[in-house]
């Protein structure tokens, strides 16, 4: 018997704990993060959850963490797959923050409110490094810092009413196929013409230098 116990405890890894906290919080916000709730829903006994953590602070950080890098790094390593092209990255990453699962939605518009101060600051880092992200975009396809600036933040206000539109009235907002043409219009207007001043700068530099200077 206490072999059985401690194969179910290791066989239940910290991210198994992790991901049921993450579930509880987007149903029911930071206060359904409990152990013996969690632990049976897992199918567990409460020393599987004191096998993997001291204290419920410890899962919350642990879950708070495993979110904020797939909604950072996960998603902006996918958008840098286009490196070459802001104008391309641009669309990887609104078609990923767009298409993002329901519960992400949902930890987004939960923690947001909360009086969690970690789990709130950790929603302001997905949302400014987010925004930082599309800012360096706009700056790559030649506008002003402060241009760019305010494109980015109009990009990230537009896509956060489209979330909690998603949750406040659904039937606003078309499904399925129509969906992808609002995302593809949504993307259009979001991306700005090409600078006059950057095209101008790429036509300078295609043209053949003068004898002289070569």
């Amino acid at each position: 018997m206490k072999n059985s116990s401690l194969e179910t405890r290791v066989s239940l890894s910290a991210q198994d704990w992790a991901e049921a906290a993450l579930d509880a919080m987007a149903a029911g916000g930071l206060e359904a993060v409990a152990v013996e709730p969690l632990a049976r829903r897992l199918g567990v006994t409460k020393g599987s959850f004191y096998w993997h953590f001291p204290t419920r602070e410890a899962l919350i950080q642990a879950a708070l963490a495993a979110w904020e890098k797939r909604e950072i790094e996960d998603v902006i390593a996918h958008a840098d797959q286009h490196a070459g092209d802001p104008r391309e990255r641009i669309h990887s990453l609104f078609r990923e923050v767009a298409n993002t699962d329901p519960r992400s939605e949902r930890l987004l518009l939960v923690l947001s409110a909360t009086d969690h101060l970690a789990a709130r600051e950790c929603v302001q880092r997905i949302n400014e490094r987010r925004r930082t992200y599309v800012c360096d975009c706009y700056r790559a396809l030649g506008l002003p810092e402060d241009e760019a600036h305010n494109w980015a933040t109009f990009a990230h206000c537009i896509f956060m009413g489209t979330v909690r539109m998603r949750r406040d009235n659904p039937d606003a907002l078309p499904a399925g196929p129509q969906f992808n043409e609002y995302l593809r219009f949504l993307i259009r207007t979001l991306i700005p013409p090409a600078s006059p001043s950057a095209a101008v700068v790429r036509s300078a530099a295609r043209l053949p230098r003068a004898a002289g200077n070569r």
